[in-house]
């Protein structure tokens, strides 16, 4: 019998998400394996911490993905595995260019949403402040977003690559963070509601694995729940 496939990360939504969307897109099977921080102040990590160096993973971190002998850390890289398998990672030199591009502009974004939801933890000044700040400039970074994808059906052109697991997270969680944000974005809408109309995205969203909150974990200034 050919052993499970385990992604093991956090008890929350965080760099796991993506990755969970597009298996469940492509129909493969996975179990989870789910590490909880400890309580405050401290925020313990024993719980990770004691079993980081015995799996036998490259520079070990959460996520990481166990596919019998295959062991891969990096959310990125456990994304573009499968995106490689299931030609996910575009069909044409401009679709890969436009999907490259994407790929770390969508990074750029989510860690700069990281560190004002962190801004506490990471010692970064205080939360409300930030997140004015970001909340100020969101509206530009929503639109260059939007004037990227344009008229086309995915981000990295005419076919879904796996940054499209990506963007529609990363806007999902905008969406929570800041309710209405895309209201003045009708492509980037629409392109949500088409994402999560995917039978099998939907099939997911509605089955028991699928975790909608928390979307960080415990130190966290805002977790989105």
């Amino acid at each position: 019998m050919q052993a499970p496939l385990i992604i093991g990360y956090w008890n929350i939504r965080g760099f796991a998400q993506p990755i969970k969307l597009l298996l469940s897109y492509v129909g493969r099977e996975f179990e989870t394996k789910q590490y909880c921080l400890g309580p405050a102040p401290t925020y313990s990590n024993k719980a990770w911490k004691s079993v980081k160096y015995s799996l036998g993973l490259p520079f070990p971190n959460l996520p990481y993905l166990i596919d019998g002998d295959v062991k891969i850390v990096q959310s990125h890289a456990i994304l573009k595995y499968f995106g490689r398998q299931h030609n996910l990672c575009g069909t044409t030199e401009e679709e890969r260019i436009r999907m490259d591009i994407m790929e770390h502009q969508l990074e750029d974004t989510l860690n700069a949403h990281i560190s004002v939801c962190y801004s506490t933890y990471f010692g970064h000044g205080k939360h409300e402040d930030r997140k004015a700040e970001y909340l100020k400039h969101l509206p530009y970074t929503l639109r260059q977003y939007s004037e990227f994808l344009a008229d086309h059906p995915w981000f990295a052109g005419e076919n879904i690559t796996f940054v499209d697991f990506i963007a529609y997270d990363l806007f999902d969680i905008h969406r929570v963070f800041s309710p209405g944000c895309l209201d003045g974005y009708k492509n980037i809408a629409d392109y949500m509601e088409k994402f999560e109309e995917l039978p099998a995205i939907e099939k997911y969203m509605h089955s028991g694995k699928f975790l909608r909150r928390p979307i960080y974990n415990k130190p966290a200034d805002w977790r989105g729940d």
